[in-house]
């Protein structure tokens, strides 16, 4: 009895192991079920050794009882690992390029790049497990900028524990210019604070209610906040950079490459795009496929229609129409498995960028889908945020 309850539960972890290794090659067709083509590749590691330790016991219990369940409870899950192993196996390969990517833009090799605390490998097995080492930081939260049609707009504020000024991130969040607030991803924030930063995490109004330009005005409206209360918030503001994932990549360098910044907001050092819109005439005609998210549909509630409705302000809205010499150093990381922002968009801007002299690193994770940081602690993130510090180090130095 108890030989066949315990078959029966291999059955079904070899079953479910499989179930979610198959995400890692596989894109969900629809939004419900994109978590798990985002969530399986990062959680990989975890997944290899699940479906290992599953097939070698299947493995004893054939070998023992010669049945015909343990053969397909087996089969299943060395199927599972071989999946599960994908990640890593690419992992280095994509370490020696990013590396190479990193030393070649910057001139500096990545890994002589002096950190005060960072991290000192891509991808750690006990980080995996226990989570990015987060230090001790100040953190002020629900601090309101601006209130614009009556909405209040608020800042949340991570400080190192050492008071003086700081260098600092400017930090945006994403969710399709529709959802999201200042504390997605705040581990990400809480770390860099532990690095020497200031972060300001801001927000932004929302579409459909507030289509575009509202996003890009509340973005600087928490610019001039930043810049009037840099003293207070021990912000320098000689030393600042602007970090977004998707959406809020987008309004990043929408803040960091107009042709003609106000007068009075702060400058940026770097900008880190995570996974951005770079042309969105081009995206709303060459959507991915699948397309989890209706780029259209998303698209058209961001700016009130469609390109043939609004081309001026489709191309306004585009960041790769701003470049010209003379930018910040930027920074590109995008999934090669992205299906909402096509990492190919991301390599365009990059092109653009090199070709007027700028500074630009264009990283792309070829296993990845859009939000992989969302796993804190999976491989993609882990590998995005060794390069990211030392990009923002290097950005930073005096």
């Amino acid at each position: 009895m108890f030989r066949a309850i315990l078959q029966l539960l291999l059955l079904f972890f070899s079953i479910t192991g499989l179930f979610l290794s198959i995400w890692i090659i596989t894109t969900a067709p629809a939004f419900p079920l994109y978590p798990l083509s985002v969530g399986a590749p990062e959680l990989s590691p975890g997944l290899l050794l699940v479906n290992g330790a599953i097939a070698l016991l299947a493995l004893l219990i054939w070998h023992y009882q010669h049945k015909w369940l343990a053969l397909v409870i087996l089969g299943m899950s060395v199927v599972a690992a071989l999946l599960s192993t994908l990640p890593l196996l690419q992992l280095p390969a994509t370490n020696q390029r990013f590396a190479a990517e990193m030393a070649r833009s910057l001139g500096v090799q990545p890994q002589t790049i002096q950190l005060a605390n960072g991290r000192l490998q891509p991808f750690s097995w006990q980080t995996f497990f226990t989570g990015i080492p987060l230090s001790p930081v100040r953190y002020d939260a629900d601090i309101q900028f601006a209130a614009p049609d009556g909405m209040p707009l608020k800042l949340d504020l991570y400080r190192p524990v050492q008071a003086g000024q700081h260098p600092t991130v400017v930090m945006i969040h994403g969710g399709a210019w529709q959802r999201g607030g200042s504390r997605d991803n705040a581990s990400v924030s809480r770390y860099l604070a532990g690095q020497g930063y200031t972060v300001a995490a801001i927000t932004y109004r929302f579409a459909p209610r507030y289509p575009f330009p509202a996003q890009i005005e509340d973005v600087r409206s928490a610019l001039e906040f930043i810049r009037q209360n840099a003293a207070k918030f021990e912000i320098d503001l000689n030393r600042m950079a602007v970090m977004g994932r998707s959406a809020g990549a987008h309004l990043a360098m929408l803040a960091a490459y107009p042709t003609k910044p106000p007068s009075n907001e702060p400058s940026f050092r770097a900008v880190v795009n995570y996974y951005g819109p770079v042309d969105l005439t081009k995206g709303y005609f060459d959507p991915p496929n699948p397309d989890p998210i209706d780029s259209k549909k998303t698209l058209k509630a961001f700016l009130g229609g469609t390109p043939d409705q609004f081309p001026a302000l489709y191309q306004t809205a585009s960041p790769i129409n701003f470049v010209r010499p003379k930018l910040p150093p930027t920074l590109l990381i995008y999934g090669g498995r992205d299906h909402i922002v096509q990492a190919k968009f991301g390599r365009y801007l990059s092109e653009k960028l090199r070709t007027a002299d700028n500074i630009v690193t264009f990283l792309e994770i070829p296993w990845a889908e859009h939000a992989f940081d969302a796993v804190p602690n999976g491989i993609s993130n882990q590998i995005a945020l060794y390069y990211t510090e030392r990009f923002l180090a290097w950005a930073m130095r005096n």
